[in-house]
């Protein structure tokens, strides 16, 4: 389709509003920002119309203050996951501070489990610099995508099932496990938006009939792949949180939730004692 100029940010943002984008404005901006050609941009602002996730259009997603890369079929970071990473960081600067008293250690091994794009991986390494950072999903689709994330910042993605994916030499050495797995129970997946309903991969959406399956096979071996006082997070609900804190201690793991009102986010921390 030929077209001999580009839409006007009224009209691009009428047509939004219409199919009911909620920040149409914003949505606006960012399509007439993205250097699109004219009749690229006809073809952004209708595949939007029909609900297509935006990030999957402009192909990166905001998260922690940078552009992470997205594409098709694969999952796109949400904000509340930047507790995730606040979380993990925090750890780790107070991991930072304690070596600085004693003598010089190895880098801090980092890992992004169930990474998606790898937009957990990247933000801890854009944060704290130093760190050594490996990222896994099942899914090949997130795999190639989060090495187009992961590997410019220094670190490694893997491809397969949860612990499986990762390097033996890393199992008892892990000081940060961070995890989004999927947590949205069977029967809710048919209430979520249209754009994450179809168009992310429902790998990344189901976590079983109560939203914890996953949780649970990784919360049962966390504690072989931690170092001593290390951590794992993984990103909750706060319905599910105090039934992903018990399954952290039944493993082995003393529990606390974090939670964040302005980023709508729960994480359950469990440490290796």
């Amino acid at each position: 389709m030929q077209v001999q100029s580009p839409l006007s940010r009224f009209t691009v943002i009428s047509r939004l509003r219409a199919a009911g984008c909620v920040f149409a404005e914003d949505e606006a901006d960012l399509l007439l920002s993205a250097g699109l050609a004219p009749n690229e941009l006809v073809n952004a602002v209708q595949m939007r119309v029909e609900g297509f996730p935006l990030e999957h259009i402009l192909g990166w997603a905001e998260f922690c203050g940078l552009r992470i890369r997205v594409g098709a079929g694969v999952f796109v970071p949400r904000r509340r996951t930047e507790l995730l990473v606040r979380e993990a960081a925090a750890l780790l600067a107070a991991l930072e501070a304690a070596s600085a008293e004693g003598s010089p250690s190895t880098p801090p091994v980092v890992i992004d489990l169930c990474c998606g794009s790898g937009a957990v991986g990247t933000a801890l390494a854009a944060l704290v610099p130093g760190i050594e950072v490996h990222a896994s999903d099942v899914d090949p689709a997130a795999v190639r995508c989060a090495g187009l994330n992961v590997v410019p910042v220094g670190g490694v993605v893997h491809e397969g099932d949860l612990y499986s994916a990762l390097p033996a030499r890393l199992r008892g050495n892990v000081e940060i496990l961070a995890v989004n797995a999927p947590y949205v129970p069977t029967a809710s997946i048919r209430s979520m938006p249209h754009e994450a309903r179809v168009h992310e991969p429902r790998v990344s959406l189901d976590g079983g009939p109560d939203g914890l399956d996953i949780q649970r096979r990784v919360i049962a071996e966390a504690a072989a792949w931690l170092s001593p006082g290390g951590h794992l997070l993984i990103e909750t609900s706060r319905l599910q949180a105090p039934s992903t804190a018990a399954a952290m201690v039944s493993a082995g793991l003393r529990p606390r939730i974090a939670t964040s009102a302005e980023l709508d986010g729960t994480v359950a921390i469990g440490q290796r004692l």
